[in-house]
């Protein structure tokens, strides 16, 4: 069985990853501060930015493959800590991306919708990056970076996602399920879009990526929808009142980071490669987090 590296092991997507991955390679999740147990994966600590220590990982595993997940999400905390997001996600996505040109072994790396600007959606594989934030601008950094280091990599933009995570990582739904359950006053935006996909649908685009290494890849979901609405859907789904959920705009709140207002993406060339994202709704529903709830 072929052997494939996944950073990022112990956060939402890292860990989904693993979990979709199990079953046909032989795999190892690398995590950085939160030791995590994944059923039929095992686990190492690395530090990604730290070159010397990384190569001695690869050398031990000699993977076949790799996922890099791992990154500095937040993109309020990455507007203001630059030094941390530029070391999280950038400088660590290049030293992968060069471990992986030393041995030409496949290399797929996930970057955001986010390095777009938001102002003409939706956006496919051709469209210019503009990102309105320091974390956009350094996945916009990373992916240039990586090429750079070793143009083989398969860059996938990765859309707003949802679904299980290990604790303490989370998604966007855990908050909103908490929310709605306590029946707490909740405010969402009704003018800022996305195309979000669960975390494991995720998870099976990005190993369709590695198994067809395009290159570039958007793997967004078919529905374009806001915050607010996926608000309202997840009471649909979970059978509770949506009475407490409230319409925002975003020109009404102040954050660290500026916030683009509709990145939605264009994932036709995945589609064709036999992407096939389910209805948000079914997606949702299948979720372990929702059904210990209904």
């Amino acid at each position: 069985m072929k052997k494939l590296i996944v950073t990022g092991a112990s956060g939402f997507l890292g860990w989904n990853v693993c979990r979709a991955a199990r079953d046909t390679w032989e795999v190892f999740g690398i995590y950085h501060t939160r030791p995590v147990t994944i059923a039929n994966v095992k686990t190492l600590q690395a530090d990604l930015a730290d070159q010397k220590p990384l190569e001695i990982v690869f050398r031990d595993i000699r993977p076949d493959a790799v996922v890099h997940c791992a990154a500095y999400p937040d993109p309020n905390r990455c507007q203001t800590n630059p030094d941390a997001s530029y070391r999280d996600n950038v400088q660590a996505a290049i030293n992968v991306a060069s471990l992986c040109a030393k041995e030409s072994m496949q290399c797929v790396f996930t970057s955001t919708d986010l390095v777009f600007a938001g102002n003409n959606p939706p956006y496919d594989e051709e469209s210019p990056v503009g990102p309105v934030n320091i974390y956009g601008q350094h996945k916009v950094a990373a992916e240039r970076g990586m090429r750079k280091a070793y143009p083989d990599v398969t860059v996938c933009r990765m859309p707003l996602m949802f679904g299980d995570a290990p604790a303490p990582a989370k998604s966007i739904i855990q908050p909103l399920i908490a929310v709605i359950v306590d029946k707490r006053e909740l405010k969402l935006f009704s003018d800022e879009y996305r195309t979000p996909v669960s975390g494991a649908t995720a998870a099976k685009g990005l190993l369709l990526a590695l198994e067809r290494a395009p290159g570039l890849l958007h793997l967004g979901g078919r529905e374009r929808i806001s915050r607010y609405d996926i608000g309202l859907l997840v009471a649909k789904v979970l059978g509770r009142d949506a009475s407490n959920i409230a319409a925002a705009v975003q020109k009404d709140s102040t954050m660290a980071a500026p916030r683009a207002r509709d990145v939605s993406l264009s994932s036709e060339k995945a589609f064709d490669l036999g992407y096939d994202p389910k209805p948000l709704e079914e997606q949702m529903r299948e979720l372990e987090c929702v059904k210990e709830v209904k």
